[in-house]
């Protein structure tokens, strides 16, 4: 389950992906499902071993278009082994609220895109996760959770400090914020509870099965209580040039990363997509809580679904 539109953040052949904070990796699966040259980073390097045999299992299932590629990596956010403008695209899921030096991190993001590059960010929607901290102070507490409740008027401002010209926006997840604050209320590790196990299984099967009374709710709900808040923003076109294509370093390298990887890329051909700035609505993936789960592998090479799944990122 996605929680960045592709439909409106446009991903194509060629295209050089970050999928900053990649935790289990599902955005960085999906780019590459596209036939993008993609990159997750990560610090956790339990998830990143995941997501490498994710990466595997993808291409031995022929999940991978001919010419895509993609490799895990290590690093800070807030200090990417990237030179400037090495991506056409970044994604940056549910992981700015864990990092202290949050602008600094939006810093890195618009130096490593490239001019024309457009960008994808999202974080928990402040009044779902208001509620949230003021349930539980479990919810948050812990290790690695989350360090800011941000609104999205926060975020943009940053984003703009950072360079970048901000777009669209929407949320996400709204059938998912009930689930969190009864996970809250009854206790967050408790995963016996009645309430909490029924309103799981029901998650379950609306991802399963996608009925249509679910994702009308879903859509109708998301402006008021999204889980997740998601904001499109593009970096300038380099003036020099009045161009996207002033500068597009070649693809870049994270091959001492200690990971297994995909062979790596040629050389992606020219950018041919338009500098949109993009809204959109939703689609949806189960918000979720501060352990991260990795994506298993297998033959049909599917990241694990459910409301546990991707824990690395839509709450702490």
């Amino acid at each position: 389950m996605l929680t960045v539109d592709f439909a409106r953040f446009r991903v194509g052949p060629g295209d050089r992906v970050l999928d900053l904070g990649c935790g289990a990796g599902r955005h960085a699966f999906e780019a590459l499902r596209r036939g993008a040259h993609v990159v997750a980073l990560d610090s956790d390097e339990g998830e990143l071993q995941q997501v490498t045999s994710m990466f595997a299992a993808m291409r031995e299932a022929g999940e991978v278009p001919h010419g895509a590629g993609a490799r895990a990596a290590a690093g800070d956010a807030t200090a990417m082994p990237f030179p400037d403008g090495s991506f056409d695209r970044v994604i940056a899921a549910e992981v700015l609220e864990h990092i202290p030096a949050d602008q600094a991190a939006m810093n890195e993001l618009a130096r490593v895109l490239r001019p024309g590059g457009l960008a994808a960010v999202t974080v928990p929607a402040w009044l779902p996760e208001r509620i949230c901290w003021k349930l539980s102070d479990d919810y948050h507490n812990v290790p690695g959770g989350h360090l800011r409740i941000f609104t999205r008027a926060e975020l943009e401002v940053k984003l703009a400090r950072a360079g970048l010209i901000v777009g669209g926006h929407h949320h996400a997840h709204a059938l998912h914020a009930p689930y969190w604050w009864l996970k809250c209320a009854v206790g967050v590790r408790d995963e016996d509870h009645p309430l909490a196990r029924a309103y799981h299984r029901l998650l379950v099967w609306e991802i399963m099965k996608k009925p249509a009374i679910m994702r009308l709710a879903d859509r109708a709900l998301n402006p008021l209580i999204g889980k997740s808040v998601v904001v499109y923003a593009a970096k300038p076109a380099a003036a020099a040039s009045g161009t996207a294509e002033a500068v597009r370093p070649a693809a870049p390298s994270v091959s001492d990363s200690p990971r297994a990887t995909l062979a790596s890329p040629a050389a992606p051909p020219a950018w041919s997509g338009d500098d949109e700035r993009t809204g959109g609505r939703l689609i949806g993936r189960p918000a979720a809580h501060s352990s991260r789960s990795g994506a298993r592998g297998g033959r049909r090479a599917r990241p694990a679904t459910g409301p546990q799944a991707e824990e690395a990122h839509a709450a702490p």
